[in-house]
């Protein structure tokens, strides 16, 4: 049995919703529906609680009704205890759920599976930086640069940076972000990728902006980074 059903959920998260945020987060989540306003941090407070629960069972049975609820999905996921091959049906479930880059960064910021079994993980991120829909292959992209732009894995990193063929903005931002840290972390593999790569040239030079903003690269090589802008044909 669960000690907090949805019933519970959806209580606590009324009792924590502020109008104030709400309205701040639906300008920032332009076209997501069903936005309470809670916090970030109490919503990582109910997953804590939720993922030492039953947290399978909560998960097969989780309410959708608000974009907190389903957050709290994918945190939980996060917190609970289990490997990738326990998860990994969970996981299905949850990522076709996600709509918007606050549920899909937010989460892979909390599942970090890729730091305990990172070659188990990759593989099982391979097909959802070849999906068709739009977040699917954000939140791939995002547990790319958040837990493999490492010495290992940098050069498959921009392979597969490379490869994917979906032009929906929210990829292409994804794919703008990941080459910045790789370069952030990387110079010298990733200097080779900013001369020639498959990218079109608005997620290109989004990148090269990006790298530009970052407060860990030189002045120097700013320079240098600025001149490799594709011009608008």
């Amino acid at each position: 049995m669960r000690e907090y059903d949805n019933e519970w959920i959806k209580q606590q998260l009324e009792q924590l919703r502020e109008p104030e945020y709400q309205a701040f987060t639906s300008k920032l989540l332009p076209g997501v529906e069903h936005i309470l306003g809670v916090r970030l941090p109490e919503l990582r407070k109910l997953a804590k609680k939720l993922a030492k629960d039953n947290w399978k069972e909560y998960l097969e049975e989780a309410s959708d009704d608000s974009m907190e609820e389903i957050m709290l999905q994918g945190m939980t996921l996060g917190y609970a205890r289990g490997e990738v091959q326990e998860k990994e049906l969970f996981l299905r479930k949850f990522i076709p759920k996600i709509d918007n880059w606050s549920v899909c960064d937010s989460c892979c910021a909390t599942i970090k599976l890729a730091k305990e079994e990172p070659e188990e993980m990759w593989n099982f991120l391979q097909e959802y930086l070849q999906s068709e829909q739009e977040f699917e292959v954000r939140f791939a992209l995002v547990q790319l640069l958040d837990y493999y732009v490492n010495s290992t894995y940098i050069g498959k990193v921009l392979q597969q940076i490379d490869r994917i063929q979906n032009k929906a903005y929210y990829v292409q931002m994804a794919q703008a972000w990941a080459v910045s840290i790789c370069y952030r972390d990387f110079p010298k593999e990733t200097e080779p990728f900013l001369k020639q790569n498959h990218l079109d040239d608005f997620t290109h030079n989004k990148a090269l902006q990006k790298i530009v903003e970052s407060l860990k690269v030189s002045k120097e090589e700013k320079e240098y980074i600025r001149s490799l802008k594709r011009k608008s044909k």
